[in-house]
Formats: C-alpha cells, sequence, structure tokens
C-alpha cells in the first residue's frame, strides 16, 4: 500500500514560489512521462486498476506499475501499487503497438493476465501526459513538487510519501502557510484528472 500526502498548489505563481523557498534543499529534477493501459474489454478499469509505463528523462529508465483502488481523503492518498523496472526500449515498443504488452515477461505483465484476465494482445493505450518532478530532502522528508503538463492545461502539486501521513501533512501545511504559499487538498489522481479531460475546479476562497 503507497500511502502519500498530496496538496495542490493553485497556480505557477505559487508553485515558483515554493520551489524558490525549497531550493536550499534541493536533490533532483525528474522529467518524467507517463503512458496508461487498460484491457480491451476494460478489464483493468472495470475493477478500478490502470498499467502505467513511465518514462525517465529521455528514456534513461522506464518503470511498469499496476496500481489499484486507489483513494484519497483529506489530501491523503492510498493506492495498492507494485512496480518494476522494464526495458526503455520494450517500453517504447509497448507504447507503439500496445499488442506487444502480451509478450512481456514481467512479475507485473503475469498479474496483468493471471489476476485481470488481460491475455494475449488485447491491450489498449489510453495515452498519456508529461511530469516535471523536484525532489528534495527537507526535514528528514522527501518532497515532490510536480508541474503535470496535460494536453488540456497544468496542474501543480506536493507529494510525500509517508507511514504516517497526519503527522506529515501537517508539517507540511505550517511550512505552507510560514511561507504565505496557498494550497488546497488533492481530491483526484492525476490520472483521473487526465481521463476527466479537464482540471478539477480549485475550491472556493473563504
Amino acid at each position: 500500500m503507497e500511502i502519500e500526502v498530496k496538496l495542490r498548489l493553485p497556480d505557477s505563481a505559487a508553485y515558483q514560489k515554493l520551489l524558490s523557498v525549497l531550493s536550499p534543499f534541493h536533490r533532483q529534477t525528474l522529467r518524467q512521462y507517463n503512458t496508461f493501459f487498460d484491457g480491451a474489454a476494460a478489464e483493468l478499469s472495470s475493477r478500478r486498476a490502470v498499467l502505467r509505463l513511465r518514462f525517465y528523462d529521455d528514456d534513461s529508465k522506464c518503470v511498469v506499475s499496476l496500481k489499484a483502488k486507489a483513494v484519497i481523503v483529506d489530501g491523503v492518498s492510498r493506492v495498492e501499487e507494485d512496480e518494476e523496472e522494464l526495458d526503455p526500449l520494450i517500453g517504447r515498443e509497448c507504447v507503439a503497438d500496445p499488442a506487444r504488452l502480451g509478450a512481456v515477461e514481467s512479475r507485473i505483465m503475469r498479474r496483468v493476465r493471471d489476476e485481470f484476465g488481460v491475455v494475449g494482445g488485447g491491450f489498449v493505450c489510453l495515452g498519456g501526459f508529461r511530469n516535471v518532478r523536484e525532489v528534495y530532502d527537507w526535514n528528514g522528508l522527501k518532497l515532490e513538487v510536480d508541474e503535470t503538463l496535460y494536453d488540456f492545461g497544468t496542474c501543480y502539486e506536493i507529494e510525500c510519501e509517508s507511514q504516517e501521513p497526519e503527522k506529515v501533512k501537517q508539517l507540511i501545511e505550517e511550512f505552507l502557510k510560514e511561507n504565505g504559499i496557498d494550497f488546497s487538498y488533492s481530491v483526484v489522481s492525476k490520472f483521473a484528472i487526465f481521463r476527466s479531460g479537464k482540471l478539477p475546479q480549485l475550491p472556493a476562497n473563504d
């Protein structure tokens, strides 16, 4: 089970302000491209699951992930996640021809076949989006600040994986408030935003 604090930033100004404040703690920048797949008969999505190929930094790395039963409540995301590395060349072949996924030999693809019943070349590509992830070592935590670029707009989000999400959320909230950075709790996943085709509305100011 992956547990993450997820806080949304309202706009580019808040995002840039946060990057400036966090700059002494910067560790790395990751340029990601996420591509998603389902079974031809919606075998994955009908059970609240999705298969993702994530490419890093001009295909220097590729990770295949199986995510299921995602829930976000009060800025805390919980999702069943399994992932492993895949040869980027094979990954790109699968994006070009999703049927090739059926021949990929990996633990996750065996799960997709055995547990979800997607067999042979019965895969469809759902498309995807780019994400620029700034990674920081802050207060003993690994903070990830995302700029997610969809065809229909851009979202900004803070993520922090933790087994103590309420404690971590409070720390991050206090830090943002001290630095005058507006935020709200994320209410849906990046994938859900992508599938909806529109940016979620920001909460009204009190």
